[in-house]
């Protein structure tokens, strides 16, 4: 039986798991947003690199990590107050997600 070979993964796919691996280890909102300037700084040297398409990227980025903020305030919320570890990290994962969606709004505003 033959194997399938593997699908290529989505850029969009490889740079979210990237990022969201290094907000999952607590990274400080100023190392997310380097690492989203970057992820597209990867994609603009990219042979044959396209703006638009880098910039719908950055949008389909952008509209998950949208998502992801309003996901990680709902997980804020529900945290219990007395765990204060785990107020801690939601706060600090939740802080990388908003700093990553700001880098990407600003990155998507800098391509023109």
């Amino acid at each position: 039986m033959a194997v399938k070979p593997a699908r290529p993964v989505k850029p969009v796919n490889a740079a979210l798991a990237r990022l969201l691996a290094l907000a999952a280890k607590g990274v400080v909102p100023l190392r997310m947003a380097r690492e989203v300037e970057g992820i597209v700084a990867e994609w603009q040297a990219m042979p044959q690199a396209d703006p638009y398409e880098i910039k719908e990227r950055l949008g389909e980025m952008h509209e998950l990590l949208v998502q992801g903020v309003a996901d990680a305030e709902e997980q804020v919320s529900d945290t219990d107050p007395a765990d204060a570890p785990a107020v801690k990290q939601a706060a600090i994962t939740l802080a990388a997600l908003v700093a990553t969606r700001d880098a990407t709004m600003r990155a998507m505003g800098g391509l023109g």
